[in-house]
């Protein structure tokens, strides 16, 4: 799941960089390519409805606010989905509130839309409800709805997008700031510099991006915050920017700073940091070995070898480490955004196309695996 700010996406008086916006879709949609399963919380709605509107800094009093939000929504998701159309992918906008995940009717109902969109092949571009949302039931910020909503969807790992690298010791501005590398789970913080505000066009700074990245990764969930030009770069799994482990890992309590760009550096302990492979955007797990096993050779004598390698990729997608092979689908929790997730791993770590609808159809887990004669994986 990736969430980018205002300032990333828009000029500084206000209005759509299509430049800037079509380099994240095109980092995005490489991902997608690779068969990730992503989910984007986007702001910029108030501050693409600046310009047109004639106004040059954003407005102080909300209705204003939501006026500008009002005119930009709609130019921000009709530029998205221009963008993400050259590559032949089709998205989805829902608008939030805060009262939209605090109430657990309907929490449920944005979970099943957001699991819906998934499993039809569509990519959420969500944001705040801005046009509607009082003081009493805004987010806030756009990095508290993206650490709520990763929990939503039960996302494995969530990227925060900014104009700044990654959290730093001090004001990046300044000379002598160390980024930090990562952060391991209750690991404090205490005497960091965070005073430096946002980009004025957007509500979050960089306090607000932590408080997201402890949510999420109380969450279980793996945050890296960085810069939106360093999106493929995270998108990739590749080291940029601060790694907030989630809850669970192991390792030093205690924060990993680092003097370059890139190079994590090992914990002060001299044990080295976990390596963490991102095979989808919903799906980040520790490097498991491939399954290599051509379609050809599921009948017969191999198949209980094949079975048990499949099912444990199964059972590291769904966290059910007793899972039996003989469980219907729907036992498992049955939605289609799972479907999405167990079919993305076994397609990237075997090559076979599992088909979603497949898994529904099947009696049981193991004839999803083993395809039957009325059985046929495709893509």
């Amino acid at each position: 799941m990736v969430k980018v700010g205002s300032s990333s996406l828009t000029s500084a008086v206000g209005g759509l960089d299509a430049e800037r916006l079509d380099a994240l879709v095109d980092a995005l949609a490489a991902a997608r390519g690779r068969g990730e399963l992503l989910v984007l919380v986007s702001s910029g709605a108030i501050a693409a409805g600046l310009a047109p509107l004639g106004l040059r800094t954003r407005p102080a009093d909300l209705a204003h606010q939501q006026a500008a939000a009002s005119v930009g929504q709609g130019l921000l998701i009709a530029r998205y989905t221009a963008s993400f159309a050259r590559h032949g992918i089709r998205v989805g906008q829902v608008l939030l509130t805060n009262d939209d995940v605090a109430h657990d009717g309907r929490f449920g109902n944005a979970r099943r839309t957001l699991d819906a969109l998934l499993g039809l092949g569509v990519l959420p571009v969500v944001n705040e409800n801005d046009t509607v949302a009082t003081d009493e039931i805004r987010f806030g910020d756009n990095d508290r709805l993206a650490g709520l909503v990763a929990g939503l969807v039960r996302a494995d790992r969530l990227i925060l997008l900014s104009d700044v690298d990654g959290v730093h010791d001090a004001d990046p501005r300044l000379p002598g700031s160390r980024r930090i590398t990562e952060v391991r789970h209750g690991a404090g913080l205490d005497g960091l510099d965070l005073s430096s505000p946002g980009s004025g066009l957007g509500t979050g700074g960089m306090a607000t991006k932590i408080a997201a990245a402890r949510t999420a990764a109380d969450a279980g969930i793996a945050v890296r915050v960085t810069s939106a030009a360093r999106a493929a770069e995270a998108l990739a799994g590749r080291p940029c920017g601060t790694l907030f482990h989630p809850r669970g890992t192991t390792g030093p309590l205690m924060p990993v700073t680092a003097t370059d760009g890139l190079t994590p550096v090992a914990a002060t302990d001299g044990t080295a940091s976990a390596a963490v492979t991102c095979v989808t955007a919903v799906t980040c797990v520790t490097a498991a070995p491939a399954v290599t096993a051509a379609p050809e050779s599921v009948a017969g004598a191999n198949t209980t070898p094949r079975l048990d390698a499949l099912m444990d990729i199964v059972r590291d997608v769904t966290g059910l480490p007793e899972l039996a092979a003989g469980a219907q689908f729907h036992d498992i929790g049955g939605t289609s955004l799972q479907a999405m997730r167990i079919c993305a791993r076994l397609r990237n770590l075997t090559g076979i196309d599992f088909a979603p609808q497949d898994a529904f159809e099947c009696l049981s887990l193991e004839e999803f695996l083993l395809p039957g004669v009325d059985i046929r994986h495709v893509a």
